[in-house]
């Protein structure tokens, strides 16, 4: 085959050409430090690079956000739950001291103003907000657990009890006064009889209620068609039988304790304590006392019994109620808000929160309100407020009636006589208030330990989620680091190394250079 000049001039510029363009690549590479510049370069390392990239930027984003959020969220709630069980365990410590001690007026006292704190501060940790969300609200994370103001609101609710959530209950009334008036202290038959009375009950989550007979249902679990439980009106139910056959329930409702009390002519009757047949509804309290049949016929069938109840206006640090029941605020009755926490069959509908914490990983961060405290903690709190101050003003008849026997006007011997009677009354009274009051510590004892259970139970979850947590932490962590040299490697190159290939490539372009002149110094002519 016969080369010609222009062959060679040709092959020479290309070959030029070539040693050029490694050139130029290696230059490139020396101040990019990147493999390649573009796709078209080297396909292999740009479809690695791609998937790379998105894989360490979706790590990046669970490493470095969406790990650090739910750390943050676990750490308030566990600050919370930990400060809850702080505040319930001082207030077991009041119940075992009132319950336990011989109290002063001075330790009453005492005892009052710490509970009625610790109440208090037991609902605001209910508020921990993470971020300013709410973290034991569900998805109403925008929302406060309590009324933060006292609020004129109106909710329909519907609240679902079993048989375990029947508990027995001491009740003592108060005669009429037993601190006689100047006027009145030989007219000893004022003096009226302190009376006493136990029963079991179900006591709502609020008080000032309103609801009758019709509201209370009650069901043994059977369910309809659509997998909804039935419930059937609680004046159907079966309490007893004589010889005249089936006796149902029978409910009586009231506005107040004096209303029931006065509903009876005889007020020695009122003592004997509730027929065992009846049911009583007191709205002031928020509570169904229960017969002693009607009590046994829930206990021994364990029904379920549902209490549909209307509450209009909320104090201050009460908790509202979307959070622990069905119910509607009807406030605007124009435009009712319904809220559903519990579907037909019964079962609590989920409201967890999930953080994508690693590829196909989540962790449900939130704790609900429901499943650490409820409003049963306030109201037990409440009624031992009640029974504290009950046994203050008691101990304060006594005082007063000593101090008044002690003045010179009440010296004479028919004013001491009748005194003495009204303070025999008073200290029945008192005494009366101080067994009361330890009888409702001692059982309250049980209910705090209970609280306090619950409380541990969500702490220990808390620190068990927090333990999956730095797991996936570390492993996320060295995922992003191999994946950052994977990445790194892909795409990277050494600067020595392009250094030595670049001073190679650049030699090659000189000497293809330097042979190009040689050839093109001689041409045919030469020959002739």
């Amino acid at each position: 085959m016969r080369i010609t000049n222009n062959m060679m001039l040709r092959t020479t510029a290309s070959n030029i050409n070539t040693n050029k363009l490694n050139v130029n690549t290696l230059n490139n590479q020396m101040s990019s430090q990147k493999k390649i510049s573009r796709p078209s370069e080297d396909p292999v390392v740009a479809i690695r690079a791609l998937r790379l990239r998105s894989n360490l930027s979706e790590i990046n984003q669970y490493y470095e956000k969406n790990i650090p959020d739910a750390e943050a969220w676990l750490e308030v709630t566990e600050t919370a739950l930990n400060n809850m069980e702080s505040i319930l365990s001082d207030i077991r410590t009041q119940c075992n001291y009132g319950a336990t001690g011989t109290l002063k007026t001075d330790d009453r006292k005492a005892i009052l103003t710490g509970l009625t704190k610790l109440r208090e501060q037991l609902y605001a940790e209910g508020n921990a907000d993470n971020a300013g969300r709410t973290v034991f609200t569900g998805y109403r994370t925008n929302s406060k657990l309590t009324f933060m103001t006292e609020e004129d609101a109106t909710y329909e609710i519907e609240q679902v009890f079993s048989a375990d959530d029947i508990e027995k209950e001491h009740r003592y009334f108060k005669g009429e006064a037993v601190v006689p008036a100047d006027a009145n202290v030989a007219n000893t038959t004022a003096i009226g009889e302190l009376e006493r009375m136990a029963c079991d009950r179900i006591r709502m989550a609020y008080d000032d209620t309103d609801f009758t007979a019709d509201d209370i249902t009650v069901t043994d679990g059977s369910k309809d068609a659509g997998g909804n439980l039935i419930y059937t009106a609680l004046t159907d139910l079966v309490v007893s039988s004589d010889a005249s056959g089936d006796i149902k329930a029978s409910v009586k409702t009231f506005d107040t304790v004096e209303d029931w009390k006065a509903s009876y002519t005889n007020a020695g009757d009122f003592a004997k304590g509730i027929g065992e047949n009846e049911v009583i509804v007191i709205k002031e309290t928020g509570e169904v006392l229960l017969g002693k049949n009607v009590s046994n016929t829930l206990k021994s069938n364990d029904l379920g019994l549902k209490v549909a109840y209307t509450k209009s206006g909320f104090a201050k640090g009460e908790v509202r109620p979307e959070y622990y029941f069905n119910c509607k605020d009807v406030t605007d009755a124009a435009n009712p808000i319904v809220y559903t926490k519990y579907d037909g069959a019964g079962k609590e509908i989920s409201q967890d929160i999930e953080y994508t914490i690693a590829a196909n990983q989540t962790l449900t961060i939130n704790t609900n309100a429901s499943d650490v405290f409820n409003a049963d903690a306030g109201r037990d709190v409440d009624e031992m407020v009640d029974a504290v101050q009950y046994a203050i003003d008691a101990h304060d008849k006594v005082d007063q009636i000593e101090a008044m026997m002690a003045l010179e006007e009440y010296a004479g011997e028919e004013d001491q006589k009748n005194l003495q009677k009204w303070l025999d009354a008073a200290k029945k009274e008192a005494d009366y208030a101080d067994d009361n009051l330890k009888k409702l510590y001692n059982t309250y004892i049980g209910n705090f330990d209970s609280y306090l259970t619950d409380v541990r139970l969500a702490i220990t979850t808390v620190g068990s989620k927090g333990d999956q947590l730095e797991l996936t932490e570390t492993r996320m962590s060295n995922q992003q680091l191999t994946v950052e040299e994977l990445k790194s490697s892909n795409e990277d190159r050494e600067l020595s190394d392009i250094i030595i290939d670049y001073t190679s490539a650049f030699t090659a372009y000189q000497g293809a250079l330097q042979a190009a002149s040689k050839i093109n110094q001689n041409t045919l002519l030469n020959y002739i």
